[in-house]
């Protein structure tokens, strides 16, 4: 019995050590996506507010709600300890520090929730409104970024 429990507890062991950089690559796969929303709802804000698209509010409006839905959205399960660039070279920039200093990066979020936040109340404005709002949100991205990511 003591034998069967044993090998039964290895095995659980095995299984686990086995399934976790699968995990992490599936946290990893998900957390840049969140990026991508980010980036593609900033995009359409930036190509307003450079005249590269035509203003129109109501998609001006859409995107800041979606950036701010994003920003709100929670990170538990998104960033596990070893989903680093460290353990998964070449699929992420995300240093090693993050897991070091968590719960610090709680706060960056804030910040970018904050940033989210103008920008969901002044996108549908005008363009002075997205351009009076892209700082607070792109400080609340660099917060992040320069502190837990390699450097480009």
């Amino acid at each position: 019995m003591k034998t069967a429990l044993k090998l039964a507890l290895c095995a659980a062991v095995l299984v686990a050590a086995s399934s976790a950089p699968m995990a992490n690559e599936q946290a990893l796969k998900a957390r840049q996506s969140l990026m991508q929303l980010y980036a593609f709802n900033l995009g359409g804000l930036g190509a307003m507010a450079k005249g590269e698209v035509e203003y129109d509010a109501a998609t001006a409006t859409a995107h800041g709600e979606n950036l701010l839905a994003a920003a709100k959205m929670s990170h538990v399960g998104l960033w596990p300890e070893g989903s680093d660039m460290d353990a998964l070279p070449g699929k992420t920039e995300a240093l090693k520090v993050i897991w070091t200093t968590y719960p610090a990066i709680t706060e960056k979020q804030k910040a970018l929730i904050a940033g989210a936040e103008k920008m969901a109340a002044a996108a549908g404005t005008g363009i002075d409104g997205i351009k009076g709002a892209m700082g607070a949100v792109g400080g609340g991205c660099k917060g992040c970024h320069d502190t837990y990511r390699k450097a480009k």
